[in-house]
């Protein structure tokens, strides 16, 4: 089915004018060619009418007294005929028709209610004939008259004016194509508009459409203006509530601090990483918050995986491990850098710890998705704890992890209206999909 609705109105106009233009065709040419043989139905009566009143009777004996005036029939061949039949095959005929008589019995039925004969050269003759009995004081005499004209002469006619016809036709359908695109392109430029103020919210040069434009579209931008005040109403909360939360782990944390400071030095080492990693994630999620950038900033998929192989690459290629990607360089995720970073890290980072020889990863459209699938070689994991790794805390290796790479990966995605899923690999290990929203 045709999605673009720039087609879609062409389509229909294309075919409405040919349906059009075909009717308006028919019509004329059926006009024409019945006006074209009531003429020459006309003429052939008209010169029918004049032999019968050319003949008179002695006795009898019938006799032409007056024949036709058009030149054309003195000429062999001319191609306008006629011919009188009487009583006992006593027969009349035009001088064009030379030796050659027309036989009743020879008539064809024709076009346009004529009869159809051949002509003395051969070529086929449309014919007219009138039975009629003339009564006289010696009794009643039969007569048969017929009038003919070459028929390629009425043919080239018609064909003549088809051809004209097919000219203007052609000249019309092409001015109204033109019409249309010119109609479609000004009624269409109104949504073109409207995509550009989009785009001009999405930056955040603006935070409202103006409500302008044709009647028809002033409905949509008033619903739009609401969904975006709705939004802008979400975001300020989400703003709120992550400021609060950011503020709110600075004071245990200084005290995490200070109590780490009377521990041993490899624990205080270890808890002041820690802390710092928390206040890094909180500081992230404040400014994220504060800009407000989350479900409005875009990430090339290619880029992004190949900064963070570059950064697991040492760390494998000690062990012989290969990467296998392939990603098309125009797919973006409608995922903020820093999240989808986080996520497919987190993903990364566990393929690099059980992969033996091979990783790979691929991407491909799916629905309203973007799935992004990581694969290992690796041991794998049993079916029924597949369900169970993306949870908080699970962790099948005994002595790795925290068990919260995975689940971390589930919350973002799952924050951004995606989600991820687990199944055995087809080159042996865990396969995991990223569903992203985003486009190819």
């Amino acid at each position: 089915m045709i999605q673009s609705l720039r087609l879609r109105l062409l389509g229909g106009a294309v075919l409405a004018i040919a349906f059009i233009l075909l009717l308006v065709a028919s019509g004329l040419s059926r006009i024409f060619s019945n006006y074209v043989a009531d003429r020459y139905q006309a003429d052939m009566s008209a010169i029918i009418d004049q032999l019968a009143a050319g003949v008179e009777f002695d006795g009898p004996q019938a006799r032409m007294t007056a024949e036709p005036g058009d030149p054309r029939f003195e000429l062999p061949g001319s191609g306008l005929y006629w011919q009188v039949i009487g009583e006992n095959g006593l027969v009349f005929r035009s001088r064009s028709l030379w030796d050659v008589e027309l036989s009743t019995d020879a008539l064809q039925a024709g076009p346009y209610g004529f009869r159809q004969a051949q002509g003395p050269d051969g070529a086929p003759l449309l014919v007219q004939l009138r039975d009629l009995v003339v009564e006289t004081p010696d009794g009643n005499h039969p007569l048969t008259l017929l009038a003919a004209f070459d028929r390629n002469v009425m043919d080239n006619a018609i064909s003549e004016y088809h051809g004209a016809m097919t000219i203007m036709l052609v000249l019309t359908a092409a001015v109204l194509l033109a019409a249309a695109f010119l109609q479609v392109g000004v009624g269409l430029a109104p949504l073109s508009r409207l995509q550009n103020e989009l785009a001009l919210v999405r930056s955040g040069r603006t935070d409202q459409l103006p409500d302008a434009g044709p009647t028809e579209l002033r409905p949509l931008v008033g619903e739009l203006n609401g969904l975006l005040k709705e939004r802008e109403t979400a975001v300020e909360r989400a703003r709120a509530r992550a400021s609060d939360l950011a503020h709110g782990l600075k004071t245990p944390l200084t005290v995490l601090l200070q109590l780490a400071d009377n521990l041993p030095k490899r624990e205080q080492t270890l808890i002041r990483q820690q802390v710092d990693l928390i206040r890094q994630r909180a500081d992230r999620q404040l400014q994220s918050a504060r800009l407000g950038v989350e479900q409005m900033a875009q990430t090339g998929l290619a880029s992004l995986t190949g900064k963070l192989i570059s950064v697991l690459a040492p760390v494998t290629a000690a062990r012989g491990v290969k990467w296998k990607v392939e990603i098309d360089e125009a797919m973006t995720a409608d995922i903020d850098p820093a999240d989808l970073a986080e996520a497919l890290g987190n993903v990364l980072d566990n393929a690099t710890r059980y992969a033996e020889k091979t990783i790979s990863i691929s991407a491909e459209r799916e629905g309203a998705f973007l799935r992004l699938d990581v694969e290992d070689d690796g041991p794998g994991v049993n079916d029924e704890d597949l369900v169970a790794i993306s949870q908080r805390g699970v962790h099948l290796a005994e002595d790795e992890g925290t068990g919260l790479g995975l689940a971390i990966s589930s919350d973002v995605l799952t924050a951004y209206g995606g989600r991820i899923t687990f199944a055995r690999s087809d080159i042996g290990g865990l396969k995991a999909s990223l569903y992203l929203p985003g486009q190819a």
